[in-house]
């Protein structure tokens, strides 16, 4: 028994951490809730289920909650005989919650076993009551204090409005809820059909936590009425079983109500304290209940982090289209001549010669091997205008395309679930367009660089006449440039001759007449490749703070397997007899 309690502890603490990290960052559907449902799980679990599980031989601990105004701590002064709780008109009274436990039992509730998120403030047991304070720090505190009028076995806490104006107030209150073994619900004759309580009553049942319920200040006329619809209620939320007690309607003894009405509480509830059965039971009933309820919202809790990821994945796949289309983009600019035009079909047509060697060369492309025969016996013309040309119009176009490539990630984040938020962010961090022009230029050139390389690479293996060697290195690479800007598959096709003429047939004949028809193929193959390549690695540097924002994140992939896992091992524990 011991062993298997200790299993189901301790992967209830596996549980309660796993759930604790899931981050829900992303604005989406349920998203909120779900925060909020994860912050309740791992409340419960602190609050009650671990240190619960872990001593089940703890007193039992009954909170006092319910409606403004239902006379919650007249009703817990009344039961001691003692004012304790501070009670008033003004609304609301309760903020901090307070905690009573018998005086020999002062060590169960010294640290922080159970509450652990609320700081302990101990009153002499004398003391006056805590007057009402508007500090928000107390709505982050336990007021504990023993008194002689509670059994052994018994602790109680009264504790904030469920329905308060006070936010915090109901926050505090259902936190409290949540850690009891027991529930002292009290109600009025006019609020007992409010929604809010039932809204309570109802996932206690689901629950199958131990709830009490007490009907304040009804009427002595409508009592059997009023019990008789309470009554059918409790039933249709599944609470047959609950105990139902009814304090008139009278004027108070003092502060407090008139022993008959009190007493047939005070002694049910020392009935279970002086039973160690009845406490058992009641803890048993009320944690393996408990235990349920978080397994069964823990798994809700997973399938929401699961949306996260659906969400994020859908986000960066926005990022990788936009990525891939101005790849695709790229791809089509410098294969269908559109960049042979302008600066760089002037710069070429300067350096393979005149318009009327131009028109020759296409009037009579079946003898331009012969043309270019001709050409290279002279000395050719200078390199670098043609090759700042090609250089300027790739630069531009590798800008013109990043940019909008972030043009409709922009876009496209605005109207996908949670990518708005994130948009600002990675906006923010994107490289400055200098930054942008300098990376880019850096891309063209090496890639210019890697294709000469490639040209002086492709002649150390052949024996070029001095003709063919008068071009250099530097035309044969310019030449190359201009074949792959105009030509999809290294050899210019009848389509292409059309768009491009003899600008780059000329070029592309040079480096047959040197190198060959497959080598050219293969060159221009190659070539294209690395401009791909570099066109890619550009365009992730500068998407770069898009997938940052989404890595940062903080989201597990795997997070709905890992929820589902750590809850098999806790029903694998208790099927091992972890709560028998």
């Amino acid at each position: 028994m011991a062993n298997s309690t200790h299993s189901a502890v301790v992967r209830l603490r596996s549980l309660r951490d796993l759930l604790a990290g899931i981050p829900f960052p992303l604005a989406i559907d349920r998203a909120e809730r779900a925060r909020d449902a994860r912050d309740h799980l791992v409340h419960q679990l602190d609050d009650y289920v671990l240190p619960r599980y872990e001593r089940l031989d703890a007193p039992l601990l009954a909170v006092v909650g319910g409606s403004t105004g239902a006379g919650k701590s007249t009703l817990v002064n009344s039961l001691l005989g003692v004012d304790v709780a501070a009670s008033s008109a003004i609304r609301p009274t309760t903020r901090r919650p307070l905690l009573l436990h018998h005086p020999a039992e002062s060590s169960w509730f010294e640290d922080d076993r159970i509450l652990p998120s609320l700081a302990r403030v101990r009153v002499a047991p004398d003391a006056p009551p805590t007057p009402a304070s508007s500090d928000p720090a107390v709505h982050s505190e336990l007021e504990i204090r023993s008194t002689r009028g509670l059994p052994q076995g018994l602790a109680i806490i009264d504790a904030p409005d469920i329905d308060s104006i006070v936010n915090e107030n109901r926050q505090v209150a259902a936190q409290l809820l949540a850690a009891a073994d027991l529930w002292l619900f009290v109600t009025t004759a006019a609020r007992y059909a409010d929604a809010v309580p039932w809204d309570l009553l109802r996932d206690a049942a689901s629950r199958n936590t131990v709830v009490a319920i007490i009907l304040d200040r009804v009427p002595p006329e409508v009592v059997d009425e009023v019990r008789t619809d309470l009554r059918r209620r409790l039933v249709e939320a599944g609470l047959a079983e609950a105990p139902l007690f009814t304090i008139e309607e009278s004027v108070l003894d003092g502060d407090h109500l008139p022993e008959d009405q009190v007493a047939p509480i005070r002694q049910w509830l020392g009935s279970l304290a002086a039973d160690a059965t009845s406490r058992s039971r009641v803890a048993r009933q009320t944690l393996l209940g408990a235990v349920g309820s978080v397994l069964g919202n823990a798994a809700d809790v997973g399938e929401a982090a699961q949306q996260q990821v659906v969400a994020r994945d859908t986000l960066r796949t926005r990022v990788v289209e936009a990525e891939e289309e101005a790849l695709r983009r790229l791809g089509s600019a410098t294969a269908d001549g559109s960049l042979l035009r302008g600066e760089v079909l002037a710069r070429w047509q300067e350096f393979v010669g005149t318009g009327d060697f131009f028109r020759s060369v296409e009037a009579q492309v079946g003898r331009i091997r012969d043309r270019v025969s001709a050409f290279v016996r002279g000395a050719p013309a200078p390199t670098e205008p043609v090759e700042a040309a090609i250089e300027e119009g790739l630069l531009t176009l590798l800008e013109a395309e990043t940019q909008r490539a972030v043009a409709d990630v922009d876009h496209a984040w605005r109207f996908e679930g949670g990518g708005r938020d994130l948009l600002a962010e990675a906006l923010r961090e994107l490289p400055t367009e200098a930054r942008l022009r300098g990376e880019a230029s850096r891309h063209v050139v090496e890639w210019q660089d890697g294709l000469l390389a490639m040209v002086r690479e492709e002649g150390a293996d052949r024996r070029f006449t001095a003709r063919m060697l008068s071009l250099g290195v530097n035309g044969l690479g310019i030449a190359l440039m201009i074949t792959i800007l105009a030509s999809t598959g290294g050899v210019i096709t009848g389509g292409e001759l059309a768009a491009a003429g003899g600008t780059a047939v000329v070029g592309q004949k040079l480096l047959e007449a040197v190198f060959g028809e497959d080598a050219v193929r293969r060159m221009a193959k190659q070539a294209r490749a690395r401009l791909n390549e570099h066109g890619e690695q550009l365009l992730e540097w500068y998407l770069t703070p898009f997938t940052a924002a989404l890595d940062g994140l903080g989201i597990d992939p795997d997070v709905r397997a890992r929820v589902d896992a750590a809850i098999a091992d806790v029903r694998a524990a208790q099927a091992e007899g972890g709560l028998e």
